[in-house]
């Protein structure tokens, strides 16, 4: 969810990009120390006693090699398709179907009480941790302070690092087995700290919720998460679907939703000829790989698995592993395999032209998301193009000569 799942992931839309590595380790270890002692009043405000905040801050020093790390962004570095396909493989869907049988009681009480479907929830836990294979081992304090205290995100992670300590205050988890991504999100389903005081719940009703060794806690308060962020039970999350030529591609997008009813009438369908179920859902049409890739028509609740992570392609993954789980198959239509992706410098090339004729006015960081598809739908549609906001190599060059 979160910054660190799935190898970084979870309930955080962050920019993380542009953090600044420090060149002198003993003015930076002198800051840290500063740092820290100015956060102990905040944290005592929220109930952290003062022996709890000593005993996880002695000796502490940052990671550095957290640092690193924080440009890793792979849900925009990557075509949709090679993403997708990368978490949406043969032997996780395997090892799904599995555990969905394994832990099928905490499966289904999980759905039960929280009205999110377990498919949905056994897809998340397969994407962030490999079914808790790789939860992750840097310490959850030390992560978090780090980020707390370097970067341009420390007031975000200054409230994680807090929330860590009130998780080891109300005895949820011990200080020695506090570990997860490097980005401090933890447990099955890694969920950042504040996410945890916010929507954390024991399956049995116990006082103390076990994110890290609880498998029934961990689907729970998964299922309770997304319940909390406008889950609509009975509600799938999107269709795939057939447009017809000549449809108007600005109609794509997410702040363009119509109900399913407007589409059909816009000669929009299901692939396989299928009937929609509910005719007055709204929903948005999404391109992801532009015209010469499959379509989907998106539903609220697709939105809801982007609050877990703030990325199409993610929720994409998760819808998509949720429906091979419950026994559906691929896509209908075929990706534009073709279509290599573009590198980190010609996708801050690709937004900086756009911002110069003044159709984009987003920051310049190599994130390709809806602003700079909406950017290039208006580039598109003003040279005469289907406007589907795909970013291409051939549009980049459309866009150098200036037309």
């Amino acid at each position: 969810m979160v910054v660190g799942g799935h190898g970084g992931g979870r309930l955080a839309a962050f920019a993380l990009a542009g953090f600044v590595l420090w060149a002198a380790p003993a003015a930076a270890q002198g800051s840290f120390a500063d740092c820290l002692r100015g956060l102990e009043q905040q944290a005592r405000a929220r109930g952290v006693l003062p022996q709890v905040f000593a005993q996880a801050t002695a000796g502490l020093t940052p990671d550095n090699s957290i640092l690193a790390l924080l440009d890793r962004q792979p849900e925009f570095a990557r075509q949709p398709w090679e993403y997708i396909n990368g978490l949406v493989a043969a032997t996780r869907i395997a090892e799904g179907r599995r555990m969905l049988q394994v832990h099928r009681a905490a499966f289904d009480r999980a759905e039960q009480e929280t009205g999110v479907d377990k498919h949905i929830i056994a897809a998340i836990w397969g994407i962030e941790t490999s079914f808790g294979k790789s939860k992750g081992n840097t310490s959850v304090v030390r992560a978090t302070a780090t980020l707390a205290c370097y970067g341009r995100r420390q007031d975000f992670f200054r409230g994680e690092f807090v929330a860590a300590l009130q998780i080891i205050n109300q005895g949820h988890v011990a200080p020695a087995n506090f570990r997860g991504s490097w980005a401090g999100a933890f447990g099955h389903t890694q969920f950042m700290p504040s996410t945890f005081l916010r929507a954390a719940r024991s399956s049995s009703g116990s006082q103390r919720i076990d994110l890290m060794g609880s498998v029934p806690d961990a689907l729970m308060s998964t299922g309770n998460l997304l319940r909390a962020e406008g889950w609509q039970r009975g509600q799938g999350w999107g269709y795939e679907v057939v447009v017809p030529a000549g449809l108007d591609f600005t109609l794509a997008g997410r702040d363009r939703p119509q109900a399913i009813a407007q589409w059909e009438a816009r000669g929009v369908r299901r692939t396989g000829g299928r009937a929609f179920p509910r005719h007055n859902d709204p929903a948005f049409l999404h391109l992801p790989a532009g015209a010469r890739g499959p379509a989907f028509l998106m539903l609220p609740n697709f939105r809801v698995i982007m609050k877990y992570n703030n990325s199409e392609n993610y929720a994409m993954a998760v819808g998509h592993l949720a429906d091979r789980l419950r026994g559906g198959g691929g896509f209908a239509q075929a990706w534009p395999t073709g279509e290599r992706a573009l590198s980190q410098q010609e996708r801050l090339e690709l937004q900086q032209r756009l911002a110069q004729v003044g159709l984009y006015t987003g920051t310049v960081d190599g994130k390709l998301g809806a602003g700079t598809r909406e950017a290039l739908q208006r580039f598109q549609a003003r040279a005469g193009m289907p406007a589907d906001g795909f970013p291409t190599a051939a549009l980049l060059q459309r866009l150098r000569r200036g037309s």
